[in-house]
């Protein structure tokens, strides 16, 4: 009985503190946003990253965030490790003056969470719903749970498909994941479709094309892709471009995001299409988008080029390969670091607490830091195309106009005892 009234009271006291959260808000003191730019202050939008990112909330006419904003979702949950990056990502440190914009209860979150980590001088930013607003260039391809979940029920959503639509789950080998829990009505497309040894590179045109119809897909149909790791999600998304697909979208966050806002799920069998009979233009539409070892070569020696490595730290100056059926160790000479992840399963210095997409200006910067630019004609690689692809994605949905992946990567480079290899530190080049 003692456990039970002790349980009951903790979680009333969570709940009052909780209701008092948008009381804690109001404490903070207000600035508008001339003297939040006379102040130099940062300001902070606590939102979720898709209304960051472009997407409207409910009511409103335009989305996005207030110009120069950073992203501090109330939703994500940083390690004590991963705050003192993240406050230098975004420019925060105790003598700067901070302005917190979204919901209430966001707004009060993120100020008790920045109080835990010294900073004090917090403001409520006012007006910010009729603040002149900005977002990433092509935030309509990069979807978000609920839009998807409003657009199988029927309702009325923004930047809603001008026709046909297909939802796809993508991963490597048999769809076993897939069969226990999946967003309902996805299809499957296993990544073995996509790619062939040994090298792991695209297939050739007409197995890509087959693909394609086979699912339905036509060059107007919008194909809307997801993953259990986002990386495989964006590598069916590069090679559909490639081929000419007009609108291809990612689930930012991937399936984790779905399980996060307790959305429905289903069992069983993959979904299927009714084949489409002919895709519309000649495969590829886009094949600039791809890139091969010989133009990989021709890029470095390009004044204006960038090979863009997305690989780990460890990878790039060769203390380890990546991957269990790559042996030699390094990278290509003159390449550029790109950043990846943690290891070759993931891509965690392009993505938020929450696996979703970081602020553009947060991926410029680590780009900027080895002088890649967006006027830069740059083929991304990794060890096997997924890493690069996702980079690619996230390239495309800024606006950069001269991208591609390098697909052989250092899988194929590497192969080849006649490609030099280098190893060991290294700065950028000027």
């Amino acid at each position: 009985m003692k456990r039970v009234l002790g349980l009951w009271r903790a979680g009333l006291a969570a709940l009052l503190l909780w209701c008092a959260m948008p009381a804690l808000a109001a404490e903070l003191p207000p600035l508008t946003l001339a003297d939040a730019t006379a102040k130099q202050a940062v300001i902070l939008d606590t939102r979720p990253s898709y209304f960051y990112q472009g997407w409207p909330m409910a009511g409103e006419k335009q989305g996005g965030h207030v110009v120069g904003a950073e992203s501090l979702s109330a939703e994500w949950k940083y390690s004590d490790e991963e705050w003192a990056q993240a406050l230098k990502d975004k420019g925060l440190s105790p003598d700067k003056p901070v302005a917190l914009y979204g919901e209430p209860r966001g707004v009060a979150e993120v100020a008790r969470l920045l109080r835990q980590q010294g900073i004090k001088q917090l403001f409520e930013l006012q007006g910010w719903k009729e603040a002149p607003r900005e977002h990433l260039a092509r935030w309509q391809q990069l979807v978000y749970p609920l839009w998807l979940a409003d657009l199988q029920a029927g309702k009325p959503v923004a930047a809603a498909p001008k026709g046909d639509w297909k939802l796809f789950e993508v991963a490597w080998g048999a769809p076993k994941a897939y069969l226990l829990s999946h967003i309902p009505g996805a299809g499957y497309i296993d990544t073995n479709s996509l790619e062939e040894e040994p090298l792991w590179n695209k297939v050739s045109d007409e197995a890509l094309k087959k693909l394609l119809l086979d699912n339905g897909i036509r060059h107007n149909t919008t194909v809307i892709l997801y993953g259990r790791n986002t990386m495989a999600a964006a590598r069916a998304a590069h090679m559909m471009m490639y081929a000419g697909v007009e609108d291809v979208r990612l689930l930012d966050g991937g399936l984790d995001a779905w399980f996060v806002q307790h959305l429905r799920t289903e069992t069983g069998l993959a979904n299927t299409f009714k084949p489409a009979k002919d895709f519309g233009v000649t495969i590829p539409a886009h094949p600039e988008y791809y890139t091969t070892l010989e133009q990989a070569k021709t890029l470095l020696k390009q004044p204006d080029g960038a090979l863009v490595s997305v690989r780990t730290w460890d990878e790039f100056v060769g203390n380890t390969s990546g991957y269990s059926y790559i042996k030699p160790k390094g990278d290509i000479p003159g390449a550029k670091w790109g950043r990846g992840g943690v290891d070759a399963n993931s891509m965690s210095d392009f993505h938020n607490p929450d696996g979703t997409m970081k602020p553009a200006r947060e991926i410029l910067a680590m780009w900027d830091e080895w002088n890649i630019e967006p006027n830069q004609q740059a083929a991304f690689y990794c060890g096997t195309g997924w890493r690069a692809s996702e980079a690619f994605f996230y390239a495309w949905l800024m606006d950069w106009k001269r991208i591609s992946v390098y697909d052989g990567g250092w899988y194929e480079w590497s192969m080849d005892p006649k490609n030099p290899i280098v190893t060991g530190e290294r700065k950028p080049q000027s």
